[in-house]
């Protein structure tokens, strides 16, 4: 799904920018070429950048160190 459609961004192309490194509206947009548009996308880009640390955090959760 697009979720800029002003720069044809889709929700596939932040989380790979998320997963790069990118941890805030301003580096995702950077990364993936976002100029000021419209700005229909931006809730749409807070609530992926939000889902996406959820989902980072539940995984730290779940991995247990190893003892070696």
């Amino acid at each position: 799904m697009y979720v800029c459609i002003c720069y044809a961004v889709t929700e596939d192309d932040v989380r790979g920018c998320l997963a790069q490194g990118a941890c805030t509206a301003r580096e995702v947009r950077a990364a993936c070429g976002m100029k000021p548009g419209c700005g229909a996308c931006t809730k749409r880009l807070y609530g992926l950048i939000r889902q996406y640390g959820t989902e980072a955090d539940d995984e730290r959760r779940t991995v247990r160190p190893t003892a070696a």
